[in-house]
């Protein structure tokens, strides 16, 4: 396969919808919680672009998602794309209990299965973090992949088991295992660029314009389209950001761009396939 078919993009969306508005941002208003009602048209729009420019990619979807909207959840799979684990209600692993995070995982694959009938291979945590615990977890339960680490940005790389630290003495790395990091940058996703969100104690600004987002987001992918042989571009969003009328016109804007130059568009469980076909297992 030549250097330039070797180039690969990996679209992913994450579809909390009203999950990360009653999760993390523990919201009481009927008008917070509608934010994440506006993820379900932002999710039609984005696959009726998807159908049109013939990609297929991979959605993270909370349980809570897909008990709430299911139909939703359907209509993704059955217009071709992967449906991965994204915890329940959007609850971030560093705070739980290694039981606690453990009722979460089964919690999520319960209602994705009931949904579209089968066990999904690749997790995203919930706000990119990840426990103590949860790399054995999502061994334990079978994952193939996860995507929440940014030890590389436009290469996968192996998970690792056993890592130590303390503040007097070097990072200690533990073993390599299977279990494939596909991984992410906050760079490369649309929330931090776009939403703003208003809390007591916090403020996300967002609200960049489209422009803005364009250069960054294509002067990293076409650094990796230059200059990284097999690299693969992990772009991350939300149907409730990403499907606001002037970002669609963006999220075009971009497909057009990547299409032109002739890279691949891959869900994420056919491209670690693929890799896990050429490297030695840890």
């Amino acid at each position: 396969m030549s250097k330039e078919t070797m180039q690969t993009v990996c679209l992913t969306f994450d579809f909390d919808a009203i999950s990360l508005w009653l999760g993390p941002f523990k919201a009481q208003s009927p008008s917070m919680i509608s934010r994440g009602e506006f993820g379900v048209i932002g999710a039609q729009r984005i696959l009726d672009l998807l159908e049109l420019y013939d990609i297929q990619a991979t959605w993270f979807v909370p349980g809570h998602s897909a008990d709430t909207y299911p139909a939703v959840v359907e209509d993704i799979v059955k217009r071709g794309h992967e449906v991965g684990h994204h915890g329940y209600c959007h609850e971030n692993p560093v705070s739980l209990e290694l039981q606690k995070e453990r009722k979460i995982i089964e919690m999520g694959l319960a209602s994705l299965e009931r949904v579209i009938g089968r066990r999904p291979q690749g997790y995203r945590s919930p706000s990119w973090d990840l426990s103590p615990n949860s790399i054995e977890l999502l061994l334990e339960y079978g994952f193939v992949y996860d995507s929440s680490m940014m030890g590389n940005d436009f290469s996968p790389y192996w998970c690792r088991q056993g890592d130590r630290y303390d503040m007097e003495s070097g990072y200690n790395f533990g073993k390599p295992v299977d279990l494939l990091e596909m991984p992410v940058t906050w760079g490369l996703d649309d929330f931090p660029a776009f939403e703003y969100v208003s809390l007591p104690t916090k403020l996300y600004p967002g609200l960049r314009s489209p422009s803005q987002v364009f250069e960054i987001w294509m002067g990293d992918f076409d650094y990796m389209r230059t200059k990284i042989q097999d690299g693969v571009f992990i772009l991350t969003m939300h149907p409730q950001v990403i499907g606001r009328g002037h970002r669609m016109l963006f999220l075009e804007k971009i497909l057009t761009y990547m299409q032109s130059t002739g890279v691949r568009f891959m869900r994420m469980i056919d491209f670690v396939q693929e890799w896990k076909g050429g490297h030695k297992k840890p």
